[in-house]
């Protein structure tokens, strides 16, 4: 018995350990906006009819087959750095809120950007050498992802 409930609470440790800080802005990743939507070129806010929770976050859709498909394979379709601006993730190490109709599809991942008063990231983020600010956010994120 004491086995038991030392590997449980060993278990339970390492699995709240590797959960990671998604922006929930409004309660939902990408603000509520569809992720698998993200994919066929449209930024669409979900509907509250259609709705999951992975990873202990909230997801919204537009459409039951939207959901499906996220739940065959949510990995594919969650935001990088857990849906914060790229951008600032890759040049200060920061988490900055995004706006979910300023997005990237990019070597099948999606990226969201801050998009506010000016000040465009997604348009800096693709004048600036993408590959080396992706290899950049990469290693940021790793150490300010359970921050």
């Amino acid at each position: 018995m004491k086995y038991l409930i030392i590997t449980l609470l060993f278990i339970t440790i390492n699995s709240i350990a590797q959960t990671i800080d998604y922006n929930t802005k409004k309660g939902f990743v990408a603000e509520g906006y569809d992720v698998v939507a993200y994919f066929d070129r449209e930024a669409v806010e979900g509907s509250d009819d259609y709705k999951t929770a992975h990873d202990g976050v909230n997801y919204k859709f537009i459409s039951q087959e939207n959901l499906n498909t996220f739940l065959e394979n949510p990995k594919a379709y969650i935001p990088q750095y857990g849906g914060y601006c790229a951008y600032a993730v890759a040049k200060d190490s920061k988490k900055v809120s995004i706006d979910p109709e300023t997005f990237e599809i990019r070597d099948g991942k999606l990226y969201l950007f801050y998009n506010s008063w000016g000040n465009n990231t997604l348009k800096k983020w693709q004048k600036e050498n993408v590959k080396g600010l992706q290899k950049k956010a990469d290693l940021n994120w790793e150490a300010i992802k359970l921050r």
